[in-house]
């Protein structure tokens, strides 16, 4: 058993089967038995005919042929069994007892692997087996790596091949495989010269590659290159060849031998990539990746020729309002028309990539001039060259001029004007970072002012950018310091002789100076510090209300002004909720106030939070009323309580019949749709008599008390009389002055 291991580990758990064909019995039953000792299986077949039957059952894994048998002897069986499907390769021992070189050369042509001379020497016929045996399966194991191979270098669409130089040195054998074959487009069986090969190389590539080829030959170096070819149908495509040199034993160049590949999806790949990495993929310009690396090159080039550079930053003028309206659709369509527009500004290329601007001459920087996107509605113009600012400042016209035709899109036509900022090196930067920060300054310069122009950057814009910087830092760091505080100003109803609630004005104490809302509210919005700071407005309002019940023993309803982007909020009434509960103030003791301008721009977004709020009990009054052309429509149908008439109508009282006219139709509308009607800014008599005229009883303004502080608010309270701080009151309002006596007690409550 142990003779048995060896094979038995060698070729796998079941021993391997002979299939025995010998008309001599003796003979075979001796072989047999021999065989069977040394670990085989064995079939016997007594004739040629016999075994040809037995093959489909035995499925043997070799077969030893006796040479000389009567009828189909051992040469004839072996050629009908070369000619069997699946067994072109099985292994087959022919025994002879003949050992001449006629009969030996006759097995072989028979397909015969190997012939053995008869003899008893049964382990030298076992070890030829085994060597048979192991033979064949390294032959099978090298045809399935092949075909794997084969397979491999299709699907990769690869080919190896052999080039052997001349006796002469003037020319080659080029050997293709197959795989090689087809990836320039030949068949299995065509062949393929170096020549034919060079011909289907584009003449314009043809003459680089030659050259190269030339080099290489030359030094025996390694080749590898990407080159073009035309195939027989047509077709371009990139093949890859990688080569190294052989040699022969006394160190001498014999050829070359390598492997070709079919490139081209992967350089088609590789170039999207590139092209993706550094294009806008909307507009197909450079992107702020690609730009960066052209400044960077245009202003090293500049360095040394001693020119400038100007760099132009270029911002669509309310472009949101566009996009938001028409869509976004709509708005991609504009940015493409409009990248068209400022690419034929200037002498743009897209030729230019990283690592191959020096090939293309030594004007080869001003082939950096481009415009590319930075991202939004932002553009950026470079120019590698220019004389002056005049030189930029022509381009920047041109480009303001080409933006002032009307543009298509979403069904009508629109003008889209832009703001242009612009930096030169080396006066206003040295490197890119430079460049961009002073022309962002220099457009945001233009937008201040009016927008649709083009502004060279100067220091005094970089300081005004830098104070709106530290406004800006110091805002964040009020909201952390609590640097806020309100004032209140008093609303009255002048008819009743009392005060009925107040209004919270947000101010910033920043250090010793007083910030108006004016400075610095419209900067929050901006920020989005906007809604913290509206956050702490409604503790804070909160919070005072409650310390007036127990300090006045009355509850005075604080109106105060809230964003847009408040009624927005999905969590608005459980804030609300928490900053009342807080204090264990009532809802009805907030009045919140927004903009008639914003209720109507917004208008979709807040008539959730307006009918969430009105369930809770909490009023909204809308502020500025008449300057925001309000729907009628939507106005009717609107949970608010209040409408308050702007200041600017109030203002015309007493000096413009219009004004006038205005107030009355306000106050008219107010009451026919059952809503409080309240005139703010009333800072003389004559508004205050003009209002009561027309039926407006409820008013603020400086006529009562600017906006004061919390404790100075509650001192107003403390010494408000009516008849000293209003004498004309009474025959301005025609009130009976014992009723107005007796409902407060002569004292403004």
């Amino acid at each position: 058993m142990s003779s048995l291991s060896p094979f038995i580990d060698d070729h796998g758990a079941e021993p391997p089967k002979v299939l025995l064909v010998d008309d001599d019995e003796v003979t075979l039953m001796l072989t047999a038995a021999a065989l069977r000792d040394h670990g085989f299986q064995i079939a016997e077949a007594a004739s040629g005919e016999q075994a040809l039957r037995m093959l489909a059952q035995v499925a043997p894994d070799v077969i030893v042929l006796d040479a000389l048998m009567p009828g189909m002897d051992g040469f004839a069986t072996c050629e009908a069994l070369r000619a069997l499907p699946a067994f072109e390769n099985i292994p087959v021992l022919m025994l002879t007892g003949l050992d001449d070189d006629a009969s030996i050369n006759r097995a072989y042509r028979a397909g015969a692997t190997d012939f053995f001379v008869k003899s008893t020497q049964w382990s030298l016929l076992s070890g030829r087996l085994r060597y048979l045996l192991r033979a064949s399966r390294m032959r099978l194991d090298l045809e399935r790596h092949k075909a794997r191979l084969g397979r491999a270098q299709d699907l990769a669409k690869m080919g190896s091949f052999d080039w052997r130089r001349s006796a002469d040195g003037r020319g080659g054998t080029l050997l293709m495989s197959p795989e090689g074959l087809r990836v320039f487009g030949f068949g299995p069986g065509e062949r393929l010269g170096l020549h034919t090969l060079l011909r289907m190389v584009p003449a314009e590539s043809r003459r680089n590659f030659v050259r190269l080829l030339r080099g290489v030959l030359a030094h025996s170096s390694v080749l590898a290159t990407d080159v073009p070819v035309t195939l027989p149908d047509t077709r371009l495509r990139i093949v890859h060849v990688e080569a190294e040199p052989e040699y022969n034993e006394h160190g001498q160049s014999i050829g070359y031998t390598g492997i070709v590949q079919d490139v081209t999806e992967r350089r088609t790949a590789e170039d999207r990539i590139k092209h993706l990495a550094n294009f806008d993929p909307l507009t197909g310009l450079p992107n702020r990746h690609q730009l960066i690396w052209r400044t960077e090159r245009a202003l090293q080039h500049a360095r040394r020729m001693g020119h400038s550079v100007a760099l132009l930053l270029i911002d669509l003028d309310r472009f949101k309002n566009i996009n938001d309206t028409l869509g976004h659709t709509a708005g991609d369509e504009l940015l493409i028309e409009v990248a068209r527009r400022l690419r034929g500004c200037v002498r743009h290329s897209d030729q230019i990539m990283e690592g191959a601007v020096e090939a293309v001459g030594p004007a080869w920087h001003r082939k950096l001039e481009a415009v590319g996107r930075l991202g939004g509605d932002e553009f950026v113009a470079l120019l590698p060259e220019v004389g002056d600012q005049r030189d930029a400042e022509r381009v920047a016209q041109r480009m303001l001029d080409v933006m002032r035709e009307p543009i298509f899109v979403g069904g009508g036509e629109w003008v889209v004007t832009a703001s242009i900022g612009i930096a030169m090196y080396p006066r206003d930067g040295f490197d890119v970072a430079d460049l961009m920060r002073n022309s962002d300054v220099a457009m945001y310069a233009v937008k201040n002012q009016g927008k649709n122009a083009a502004a060279l950057y100067s220091p005094m814009l970089a300081g005004r950018g830098r104070e709106r910087l530290e406004l800006e830092s110091a805002l964040h760091k009020a909201l952390e310091r609590e640097d806020l505080v309100l004032h209140y100003q008093p609303k009255v109803d002048v008819r009743a002789a009392r005060v009925v609630g107040v209004e919270a004005l947000m101010r910033w104490q920043r250090g010793a100076v007083l910030v108006p809302p004016g400075d610095f509210i419209p900067l929050a919005e901006e920020t989005g510090l906007i809604v913290p700071m509206s956050e702490w407005l409604l503790r804070e309002a909160a919070r005072q209300v409650k310390a007036w019940q127990l300090s006045l023993g009355q509850s005075l309803p604080i109106a105060v002004n809230m964003p847009t982007r408040i009624f927005e909020r999905s969590d608005l009434v459980e804030r609300i909720h928490d900053a009342l509960g807080h204090y264990g103030v009532a809802p009805s003791s907030l009045l919140l106030e927004i903009t008639e301008n914003n209720l109507m721009k917004n208008l979709q977004d807040v008539i959730p939070s307006l009918h969430r709020l009105t369930e809770i009990g909490i009023e909204v009054s809308v502020d500025d009323f008449g300057t925001g052309y309000s729907s009628l429509a939507y106005l009717g149908t609107l949970p608010i309580s209040e409408v308050k008439i702007d200041k600017a109508f109030v203002r015309e009282l007493g000096i413009a019949q219009k004004g006038a006219a205005v107030v009355a139709a306000i106050i008219a509308l107010a009451r026919a749709l059952g809503l409080r009607v309240i005139a703010e800014g009333v800072e003389s008599l004559r508004q205050l008599d003009e209002l009561h005229r027309l039926g407006c009883s409820l008013m603020q303004g400086y006529q009562f008390s600017r906006p004061v502080p919390a404790a100075e608010f509650e001192q107003w309270m403390r010494d408000a009389q009516l008849p000293r701080r209003v004498p004309q009151l009474g025959s301005a309002l025609e009130l009976d002055a014992a009723d107005a006596a007796r409902a407060a007690g002569g004292r403004f409550v």
